[in-house]
């Protein structure tokens, strides 16, 4: 059953809606004032919110403002109710964020249409898209079709970048121009010291976004980026990516989340990196590259690894590295075959990374 937050001051609208929503099978949650609104939707993150614009306390704008800065509700649709119909209301609304509009009065009928549409629309949104070019594509027409403001701003036909293995996708340094999608293979990103030695930060395979904190940032690349094997990268044109950004609160909550992440992700390696020994920073190297090679998590797929960027990835020399994965194999932890390094342990390997 969907959750549904009403905030409106008015107490016979709040209770003839809320009863015109429980009829039609949803659950409803009630706030008289925006602050208590702001509350309720934190507190049970609701499905949808259906807000009025002039209230005590804090009126339908400000409760829109605070909740779109918070990442765990800012993903929430958001309907205003309103007596006011100037366009400079819609346009305000509009640009905080809000989805849909609703003008008192209103019927029964427009009221369930813009809450079923709007909650519909969401959960497209908010599905898995398929890791490829096909999925990336189905992902922004659906991000797009959600908000009526935003036709012909995506075109089926997208550039397409083949990268060879070790090829150069964008430089430290560069200024970005696109964001990038990874249809098919696997990309490193990496910093470089002044000596030349590199340090792996992330590594990339099929269905993930790359240089897109730098693009965010508006600022020079902060990492590089190149191919660790053949691979296709799909182009979404930086103006294309801006406006959808900036129109949809969908696809600006999935990107905030995905920063969000990889600031995690990051520190928790810096840590590992400062006070782990050396056997666990290769531990974790492997297992990284087992779960970028593996996402169905089968153990018995040889891994085409470089010795180089795999001690780029540890943060330990390449010497170090190499006596590590021969006492590995001696262990009966991994197996090698040449460049191909098989995990046969996982559950020790892990246990020893943990």
């Amino acid at each position: 059953m969907k959750t549904v937050l009403l905030i409106e001051d008015n107490t016979e609208v709040r209770e003839n809606t809320a009863e015109i929503l429980q009829l039609a099978g949803y659950k409803v949650l009630t706030a008289p004032n925006g602050k208590v609104g702001v509350e309720l939707a934190k507190a049970n993150t609701p499905d949808l919110i259906v807000c009025d614009i002039m209230m005590p306390e804090l009126d339908g704008y400000g409760v829109l403002h605070l909740l779109s800065r918070d990442p765990a509700t800012a993903s929430i649709p958001f309907v205003f109710l309103t007596a006011k119909t100037e366009k400079d209301d819609f346009r305000k609304g509009m640009n905080l964020g809000a989805d849909d509009y609703l003008t008192k009065p209103f019927d029964d009928l427009t009221l369930l249409d813009a809450v079923e549409m709007r909650l519909r629309k969401t959960e497209s949104l908010r599905k898995a898209f398929q890791k490829n070019a096909e999925g990336l594509q189905n992902f922004m027409a659906e991000a797009r079709n959600s908000s009526g403001d935003l036709n012909q701003l995506l075109t089926v036909d997208r550039k397409v970048i083949r990268l060879k293995k070790k090829q150069l996708l964008f430089s430290e340094g560069d200024y970005p121009s696109a964001l990038y999608f990874i249809s098919k293979g696997k990309v490193k990103t990496y910093k470089t010291n002044e000596e030349g030695r590199e340090y792996i930060t992330t590594l990339h395979s099929e269905g993930d976004f790359v240089g897109y904190t730098d693009l965010l940032e508006e600022s020079q690349y902060n990492e590089s980026a190149a191919a660790l094997e053949d691979s296709e990268i799909v182009v979404v044109n930086r103006q294309d990516f801006f406006t959808l950004l900036y129109q949809n609160r969908e696809v600006a909550n999935k990107f905030i989340k995905m920063l969000s992440n990889d600031v995690i992700e990051k520190e928790e390696r810096l840590l590992k990196l400062a006070y782990n020994s050396v056997r666990k920073r290769v531990a974790e190297s492997l297992l990284m590259m087992f779960d970028r090679y593996n996402p169905e998590g089968q153990p018995a797929t040889d891994m085409p690894v470089s010795r180089e960027d795999l001690s780029s990835l540890t943060g330990a020399s390449k010497e170090t590295v190499i006596r590590t994965l021969s006492d590995f194999k001696d262990e009966k932890l991994i197996d090698i075959s040449g460049k191909n390094i098989r995990l046969l342990n996982l559950h020790k390997l892990r246990n020893m990374r943990n």
